[in-house]
């Protein structure tokens, strides 16, 4: 996996259905240190058992619209080719952590700190890009001209690192390259991977429109031979100059395959290898499970239909009323079809096994911070306290076999070595502290409280309601069964009304501000053994605006709700506690919906109203969460090897544009400070390990405190492969190794990678 942090952008969990496969051991942080909370999945094959020649098949979403890695419109597609093609100076191992490449780096190291921090690179002297040349310092140098952000005639995506370079130069010799920073980088590492040849960096027209569509020029293991944007098919070739490990596969084919049609793809044999959607890999899994079986299958059309269904459809079909019997006959024959259809499918799908593993992503939830009731930090921490964690990534993960625990940083995940759980900061699931915090902020037990009429996040008329009427006004509302529209949650779905529940004196809400932040500076300072370093913030009892204010009175006993169930609906200044959450309304985002569901469940018992918003999945993160037009979103974060670097866009505190918009950068909360910018800019230029390691474990506190984005689980990675496919699947973290991927030999099976040179 390359790192590109112009890719580094939110993506909408869109997975459907849930099934039982088998359990994948769950790992935790152990005595040894941090690892991965679900092995990767690859079937793992020493090269000798791998047979030579082939074409594999590879199944992406779209043909990339550039192969510029640097350009904004560089997606997943891009990253599959240039891994093949392009030179990565460092990979990722399984635990996200970056690797020396031994077949383009000798070594790579900072030699000198001061008065400029200095690193040399020592090149293989092998590494040659597919014209001859060697691979050199004039490319670094070209690279550099091209990212540091200086030409504007450079379109690119973003210059992180790249700013922070003084000089790119030749050393003692050919093979070693010297880069003098300005200021301290410490995620160097993090640059010059994917590294282009300089013809493509040198210039400015060759930069933004030589290598959108091809790479006259590469050096990795496979060259890129065509891409035929008519059939979906990118095509790449065995590398003739190649100096490492020769690749297993002749051919290594990239084909279009939309996820809607991955089932399609998979039963017509037309992919070897495939990322599908869990009610994909719930069919693939009951195929292998049925093979050998006799009888019609118990899944799929008509299985849910017991003796009685079918004597009553028999009765109608061969009844005397003529409308009511050709409609069952008809109907009949169709759930036939399907039927055979159905058993087709499954016996191709046969054909594939699972290979899972969690993704190195991660789920949020994101509370936007810009105006309306979520501008109040007390409702945002109230929200987060409500929610139990765990339940919402056993929805997710569990009917996976996958380890289902909640994510602890919004920085790291489980198994690198930068993550730690920081959620103490802002404290675990507490209905009763939440209610007390919404209680302080003002919201009360309302009787006859409006809701305000179809509103967003602004508080003004959501996109498309001009004109209608408020949910609850008419009859003719969307249901949650509806394919869009708006419903609020407990209303008329079928769920239960029951309230109650206690609201905690006012002084418990008051108080919790305050103690808030100093948790954050606790959590933040723990060193190895436990021991704490009371910060600033802790010895002066927080920041500015950090306490609760006082002076509201809390709710008196006889309106606070009872112990049980769901507290009553809350108001403010005439107005009920509605909040929207938009969600994806497509094909693929079932999922997603079930978690939107029990987070609302889980609101209500604090009073908190949900008015479910359904939009169309092309639109929904572009029109919704980049504008800010929500309340509250779900959409998940790529993970990263460099956190300083890719975190600070993220959480970076908004600042008004000249043209007086708010410049949010990837910050779609609208949420932060200045002191989690001030952690980030001096992570990122911190070269000691631990205490860059510290400064993160900071900044991620303070992200848990200002309660703007909520990590849920880390996301299910789930891929369809032909069992003798080796050495690809199920990923995780790790950088795939393209040279070693391809088809087991007759008769071998799959076993432990012991890499052996040149096999």
């Amino acid at each position: 996996m390359f790192h590109d942090g112009a890719r580094r952008r939110s993506v909408a969990l869109l997975t459907t259905g849930v099934l039982a496969l088998p359990a994948v051991a769950a790992c935790g942080a152990s005595e040894e240190g941090n690892v991965p909370a679900a092995a990767q999945d690859l079937a793992p094959t020493p090269r000798d058992l791998v047979a030579n020649g082939s074409t594999l098949t590879w199944a992406i979403d779209a043909v990339p619209g550039t192969l510029n890695a640097y350009q904004a419109d560089a997606d997943t597609g891009t990253t599959r080719v240039t891994g093949a093609v392009l030179p990565a100076l460092f990979t990722l191992d399984d635990k996200g952590r970056p690797q020396t490449n031994p077949d383009y780096l000798e070594s790579a190291e900072v030699v000198e700190r001061e008065p400029r921090q200095v690193v040399v690179y020592r090149l293989n002297q092998k590494a040659v890009w597919s014209d001859g040349r060697e691979i050199g310092a004039p490319d670094f140098a070209a690279q550099w001209r091209a990212l540091r952000g200086k030409d504007p005639a450079y379109w690119t995506a973003r210059n992180a690192g790249y700013d922070r370079i003084a000089k790119v130069e030749r050393g003692k010799d050919d093979l070693e390259v010297q880069v003098t920073f300005d200021k301290p980088y410490a995620e160097w590492r993090s640059l010059f991977t994917p590294l282009y040849p300089k013809d493509v960096m040198g210039t400015p027209d060759s930069f933004n429109d030589s290598a959108r569509t091809t790479l006259k020029n590469t050096a990795g293991p496979f060259s890129l031979k065509k891409v035929d944007r008519k059939s979906g098919d990118i095509t790449l070739v065995r590398n003739p100059r190649w100096w490492g490990d020769q690749p297993k596969l002749d051919q290594l084919v990239f084909r279009k395959v939309a996820p809607k049609n991955r089932t399609k793809a998979l039963t017509a044999g037309r992919v070897d290898l495939a990322q599908v959607a869990p009610g994909e890999a719930e069919r693939i899994s009951l195929a292998r499970r049925d093979k050998g079986a006799k009888g019609p299958l118990a899944h799929g059309p008509g299985a849910g239909r017991t003796p009685a269904d079918a004597l009553m459809s028999w009765a109608v079909a061969n009844g005397t009323e003529q409308e009511a019997a050709e409609s069952e006959q008809l109907a009949r024959e169709q759930t036939r079809e399907a039927v055979v259809a159905y058993a087709a499918e499954q016996k191709s799908l046969g054909a594939y096994e699972v290979r899972k593993a969690l993704e190195p992503s991660f789920t949020q939830l994101a509370l936007n911070g810009a105006d309306g009731p979520l501008a109040d930090e007390r409702v945002r921490r109230a929200v987060a306290r409500a929610l139990d964690r765990k339940e919402l990534a056993e929805t997710v993960l569990k009917p996976l076999g996958l380890p289902a625990q909640p994510v602890g940083s919004h920085l790291a995940l489980a198994g690198q070595d930068a993550y730690e759980d920081a959620s103490d900061a802002l404290g675990s699931q507490d209905t009763a502290e939440a209610r007390a915090l919404l209680a302080e902020a003002g919201w009360k037990p309302g009787q006859g409280a409006a809701r305000p009429k179809n509103a967003g996040a602004s508080g003004e008329p959501a996109e498309g309601a001009e004109g209608e009427e408020a949910v609850g006004d008419s009859g003719n509302e969307d249901r949650p069964g509806d394919d869009g529209g708006e419903y609020i949650v407990g209303e008329d779905d079928g769920k239960s009304g029951a309230r109650g529940g206690p609201m905690l004196p006012g002084a418990v809400a008051a108080g919790q501000g305050a103690a808030l932040w100093r948790q954050a500076d606790v959590v933040a300072r723990q060193d190895g053994d436990g021991k704490t370093e009371q910060g600033a913030h802790a010895q002066q009892g927080g920041p500015p605006g950090a306490y609760a204010p006082k002076g509201t009175a809390a709710p008196k006993e006889s309106e606070s709700p009872g112990a049980e169930g769901a507290a009553g609906p809350l108001a403010k200044d005439g107005l009920e506690l509605t909040l929207r959450f938009v969600v994806p309304s497509g094909a693929g985002s079932e999922q997603l919906r079930a978690v939107a569901d029990k987070i609302a469940e889980q609101l209500e018992k604090i009073g908190v109203t949900t008015a479910m918003k359904k939009v169309p999945s092309s639109g929904y993160f572009t029109d919704h969460v980049a504008s800010g037009q929500y309340d509250m979103a779900l959409y998940s974060w790529p993970g990263t090897a460099y956190p300083a670097t890719d975190g600070r866009p993220i959480h970076a505190k908004p600042v008004p544009a000249a043209d007086g918009s708010l410049n949010v950068a990837q910050n779609y909360t609208r949420v932060g400070t200045d002191r989690i910018d001030q952690l980030f800019d001096q992570a990122v230029g911190e070269l000691d390990d631990g205490a860059r390691k510290k400064l993160i474990k900071e900044a991620d506190a303070r992200i848990w405190a200002v309660a703007g984005a909520i990590p849920l689980y880390q996301r299910p990675e789930l891929v369809a492969a032909r069992p003798s496919v080796a050495n690809a699947g199920a990923f995780g973290f790790a950088t795939p190794r393209y040279q070693d991927i391809g088809f087991l030999k007759k008769g071998a099976k799959p076993g432990k990678q012991d890499r052996k040179p040149g096999s």
